[in-house]
């Protein structure tokens, strides 16, 4: 199943309040008004509970020099239909990494491209720009150069080859029959931990989607996307990959479990998934798409329920009331612990 997911305005959901019994204000906001008086750009203004990320103040006085502002949103975009979509062929004769666009894929990156753009102007910011991590592979780079037809050079404050980022590994030139064999067994062993025959499993991918993380991570804090002597929270990063990957990428970035992730949709070819900045400064995908979108793309229950509470929770907190801990262990079910 391919999941669809549309640039449809934020929505509320209130999942957190219909599944959950207790609510510790010290963990969540309450509303978007408290977080922004408290947090701007997630900048946290005031002495707070929490666990603060290394080498951050928080407390007001003190000397540490503030952070960067974060970028506004981490847009994930899967590459345009590729000649291997739509001719399991191509992968018998041409190495994965120089599989080209079809004249269709490139018509949805450029299209991509152009719904970015019109997400990004609706925050009425006059500052805004992108920057793009992209995989190495033919047809994700071929994405990123139709997409990039949208922005003009003053709006790109850099691009990135990352090959952490590129597709799963199958083994070399494929072969077709086998290929299909060694598919089914994946259905049967499991989608994540199946490693193909001289290529990878996801589990593999998880791995080296970890060290991209740390290294995301790290520009975030330093503020490598930001032009020099600039401070702007409007800017948005956008990782060109491929849908396994973004799927990892996803699961590694909120803690999914491997049962959460076996039950994610692919993303449809030249579609994206939008990780926008909440309240108190974290990533949450409730930011910017619905309940529906969500569940289309395979989010349970529980996962709703994290990405609520993602919206307005501060960079460095933990979430006691995490479901997933509730549901794990079923004897909290006599604690009154609703799963």
């Amino acid at each position: 199943m391919v999941a669809t997911l549309t640039s449809t305005p934020p929505s509320f959901l209130p999942l957190w309040r219909r599944k959950l019994t207790t609510y510790n204000p010290t963990q969540c906001l309450g509303t978007g008004k408290e977080a922004l008086e408290i947090s701007s750009n997630g900048y946290i203004k005031t002495n707070t509970i929490g666990f603060p990320e290394k080498g951050i103040s928080t407390r007001p006085g003190t000397s540490s020099t503030p952070r960067p502002p974060r970028p506004r949103r981490i847009i994930l975009v899967r590459h345009g239909e590729s000649e291997g979509n739509v001719d399991e062929t191509v992968y018998t004769r041409v190495p994965d990494p120089k599989i080209d666009l079809t004249e269709k894929g490139k018509a949805e990156a450029e299209e991509c491209g152009w719904r970015i753009r019109e997400m990004i102007e609706k925050d009425g910011a006059n500052d805004w720009k992108v920057y793009f991590y992209v995989s190495p592979y033919k047809r994700t780079l071929e994405t990123l150069r139709h997409l990039g037809l949208a922005f003009e050079r003053s709006r790109i404050s850099g691009m990135r080859e990352e090959p952490r980022i590129r597709e799963q590994d199958f083994g070399n030139f494929q072969d077709r029959e086998k290929m299909r064999l060694d598919k089914a067994l994946r259905l049967r062993y499991g989608r994540f931990f199946y490693r193909f025959p001289n290529g990878e499993s996801a589990a593999d991918v998880y791995d080296r989607i970890t060290g991209f993380r740390e290294t995301l991570k790290a520009d975030i804090d330093i503020g490598r996307f930001q032009p020099p002597g600039e401070q702007s929270p409007n800017v948005n990063l956008i990782i060109v990959s491929h849908g396994l990957a973004l799927r990892v990428f996803l699961m590694r970035w909120y803690k999914w479990t491997v049962q959460q992730f076996e039950g994610l949709n692919n993303m449809g070819n030249g579609n994206l998934i939008v990780m926008q900045k909440g309240y108190g400064g974290r990533y949450s995908l409730s930011m910017h798409h619905n309940e529906e979108e969500l569940r289309e793309f395979g989010l349970t229950d529980e996962m709703l329920i994290d990405q609520e509470w993602q919206k307005t929770a501060r960079i460095g907190e933990l979430n006691y009331d995490c479901p997933m801990v509730n549901s794990f262990f079923p004897h909290f079910e006599d604690e009154g612990c609703i799963t």
